[in-house]
């Protein structure tokens, strides 16, 4: 992973965010946040569909599979952005966006990146997770993801920052749940991962690791309405 894509400021406020109290201040930013009617209506069906294969319960599995899907709207965006600037490189201010959309997108992209990759090293240790629904169906919801954030970002950039903010609610709430459920088993269990050390993000236990994915998530949701008002 290239150093380019660790943020040092998005590093920091990972940290601050370990503070229940200052957790809860960024979160209210934008849990009254209202996404348009078709980021609703896919988000509800994505949130909808993992659940039944996955189940509605957080799980190691359930989070494998939502870190797979999770890095491909930050892919999308960067296509996008680059077919925009081919169209609009004329238009000085649009093309800056997009530049900047695609920074974000990096960053983000390897963050998930990084989830999922620590998230498989954990599961080596625990069960084998079976090709068909934990490999197969999660590539498959990432096409469709995929296709469907890209044409979002065509049409209608908005749309597709707020179907991303629904998803990354939904995988905040699920890692929230999971950490409260078992908090003493996670700090129990010591995090070992040549690849979270290599990232830049040691953690001593899982409690660590899954803290520092939990604070992700909200991050990237609201960064996601964030660029809404840089548009």
């Amino acid at each position: 992973m290239q150093k380019k894509h660790h943020d040092p400021n998005l590093e920091l406020l990972n940290k601050k965010l370990c503070d229940p109290v200052v957790l809860a201040e960024y979160k209210a930013t934008y849990d009254h946040y209202k996404p348009s009617i078709i980021p609703r209506v896919l988000g509800g069906f994505l949130v909808l569909c993992g659940n039944i294969v996955y189940g509605r319960n957080p799980s190691y599995l359930k989070f494998r599979a939502v870190e797979v899907i999770a890095r491909v709207p930050y892919h999308s965006w960067s296509s996008a952005s680059y077919t925009h600037l081919t169209l609009h490189f004329t238009d000085e201010k649009r093309a800056l966006h997009y530049s900047q959309s695609t920074r974000f997108s990096d960053i983000a992209q390897a963050n998930e990146t990084m989830h999922v990759v620590v998230i498989s090293h954990i599961l080596n240790g625990i069960c084998k997770a079976g090709f068909i629904r934990h490999t197969l169906i999660p590539v498959l919801f990432s096409f469709f993801y995929f296709w469907s954030s890209y044409l979002l970002y065509m049409l209608n950039t908005r749309w597709s920052y707020e179907l991303n903010y629904l998803f990354e609610s939904h995988a905040f709430a699920q890692y929230s749940t999971f950490i409260e459920k078992n908090v003493e088993m996670l700090k129990a269990t010591p995090m070992e991962s040549t690849f979270l050390e290599h990232y830049g993000r040691p953690a001593q236990n899982q409690y660590d690791f899954f803290v520092g994915v939990r604070n992700d998530e909200i991050i990237h949701r609201n960064m996601s309405i964030e660029a809404i008002g840089k548009m």
